[in-house]
C-alpha cells in the first residue's frame, strides 16, 4: 500500500517537474515571458516571482529525489 502511495506521488511530482522547468526563462526568454508581463529583457534582475519558481523547483526535485530513493529501496 505504501508503495503505490510513493508511485503516485512520484507521478505527480514527474508532472510538476517538467512544468516547473519549462516556465523557466530559457536565453531567449522562454515561456516564463508569458508570465512574466511586458517587461521582457528590460528587467534582467532576479525578481520574487523567479526566485519563487527557482525555490518550488528545487522542493520539487528534492521530492523527487527522496520519492526514487525511497521506491529503489522498496522494490
Amino acid at each position: 500500500m505504501l508503495t503505490i502511495f510513493f508511485v503516485v506521488v512520484q507521478v505527480i511530482v514527474s508532472v510538476g517537474l517538467v512544468v516547473l522547468i519549462l516556465l523557466h526563462s530559457g536565453r531567449g526568454g522562454g515561456v516564463s515571458d508569458m508570465f512574466g508581463g511586458a517587461m521582457g529583457s528590460a528587467a534582467a534582475g532576479s525578481t520574487s516571482v523567479e526566485r519563487n519558481l527557482d525555490r518550488l523547483t528545487v522542493t520539487f526535485a528534492l521530492i523527487f529525489a527522496f520519492t526514487t530513493v525511497t521506491l529503489a529501496l522498496r522494490l
